[in-house]
């Protein structure tokens, strides 16, 4: 008896618009560096807060982009604030690859009721939109 054959894994059905944010982004972990973004330039959106701020050439990190999420309990129970998170997740996927600057680190925190809820396309456009505001490179 003979397995059977997988199914070829590939760029099929997958958007191949972006490339993945994993070789651009990396994660923010360290306490610091939220403090940090907290303390530096906000934009606010009807979907979350993005903070982000320019690191400066001593300190770690180096050209890469880095990413934090943040949602606290005012969101809901650990479901809800998971599922906030991933959504977060998704739209830096698809957006900073291509808008974010390297050099930055941002922070997006997730905001109770708009989050989980609001509608995928307009929370991406909002993104798009938060950058180009804390960039400065028009409207």
């Amino acid at each position: 008896m003979t397995p059977p054959e997988a199914p070829v894994q590939g760029q099929i059905g997958r958007g191949t618009e972006t490339p993945p944010a994993v070789s651009v982004c990396l994660t923010l972990t360290k306490r610091a560096d939220f403090l940090r973004a907290a303390q530096a330039r906000r934009q606010g959106m009807p979907g979350f807060l993005l903070q982000a701020r320019q690191r400066r050439e001593n300190e770690p990190g180096g050209a890469a982009i880095r990413i934090g999420y943040t949602c606290s309990k005012k969101l809901g129970n650990a479901v809800a604030r998971n599922r906030a998170k991933r959504r977060l997740r998704e739209i830096a996927r698809a957006v900073l690859p291509t808008q974010g600057q390297p050099g930055w680190d941002y922070v997006l925190v997730g905001r109770p009721e708009a989050t989980a809820t609001r509608d995928f396309a307009l929370m991406r456009a909002d993104l798009e939109r938060a950058l180009r505001q804390i960039h400065g490179t028009g409207r």
